[in-house]
């Protein structure tokens, strides 16, 4: 019989420093010369095993994204952005491919509300061992207004979030169309923290492998509604249309000049 829940190691987690909210906590990614258990690199990224793993029956690694901590993945260039996700995306499939998982997820964190706990901009791939997640994802909610779609790939919102609310999604069935979708899921990124209709200062990305498409779901996160902690009922805004045609406005549509 396949686990359905995560043991998390407190007498580990406790341990884990605090970046985020305390901003006079040093960087464990910035001393780059203290760093172990270093599995790939590639220029300022670099992939290595989790000094804190806090999970149970999982094999935990963390991506760091760029040597650069100030930075955030909204505001990385064309190139570190496709170079960032080529790699990530070769690594999680190596990790798949392994043999030695169930499922491998891959997730981002960013801010206080994200629930991460290091700045600095990072990854993870967490090989889980007897968990599969997609017993717990299903199709409908990688459904959703579409915004926009290039060279295959599709960035829409959600009609039928998994949690509720907000939530953009980007499908890629082709790992040659990897610019496209890094940068629908840099546009959505920059979105939840400059330009939505609600304050925001954090978001996660969670990544999905399903059959042969690649989904980036990517979330703006607040304080998560008592509906679905106490009842696993997501709730879905009145104003979908609203926010996906603000991004369309913003990011897609090319003002000319008609002078």
């Amino acid at each position: 019989m396949k686990d359905t829940h995560l043991l998390f190691n407190t007498s580990i987690g406790v341990q884990k420093p605090e970046s985020i909210r305390n901003k006079n906590t040093s960087c464990p990614f910035c001393a780059r010369e203290e760093l172990t258990d270093i599995i790939a690199v590639e220029d300022s990224i670099i992939l290595l095993k989790n000094k804190y793993p806090v999970l149970e029956n999982a094999y935990q690694t963390v991506l760091i994204e760029t040597d650069d901590c100030s930075s955030e993945l909204s505001m990385y260039s064309k190139e570190h952005l496709v170079k960032l996700f080529t790699f990530a995306i070769k690594h999680w499939f190596e990790m798949e491919k392994s043999g030695r998982f169930e499922s491998v997820l891959f997730f981002k964190n960013h801010g206080p509300l994200s629930g991460g706990t290091i700045a600095h901009p990072h990854m993870q791939l967490v090989g889980l061992k007897s968990i599969d997640y997609m017993e717990n994802v299903t199709a409908s909610v990688f459904e959703g207004n579409e915004i926009h779609e290039e060279n295959g790939v599709v960035f829409s919102l959600s009609t039928e979030p998994k949690v509720g609310f907000y939530e953009f999604n980007v499908k890629m069935t082709d790992l040659n169309q990897i610019e496209s979708f890094a940068n629908y899921i840099q546009v959505a990124a920059h979105y939840i923290l400059n330009d939505f209709i609600f304050r925001a200062n954090s978001y996660n990305i969670f990544f999905y492998h399903v059959d042969n498409a690649i989904f980036a779901k990517i979330v703006p996160r607040f304080v998560t509604t008592p509906l679905y902690i106490g009842y696993s009922i997501p709730q879905v805004p009145t104003n979908l249309e609203q926010v996906r045609d603000d991004v369309i406005r913003r990011y897609f549509v090319k003002i000319t000049n008609t002078l």
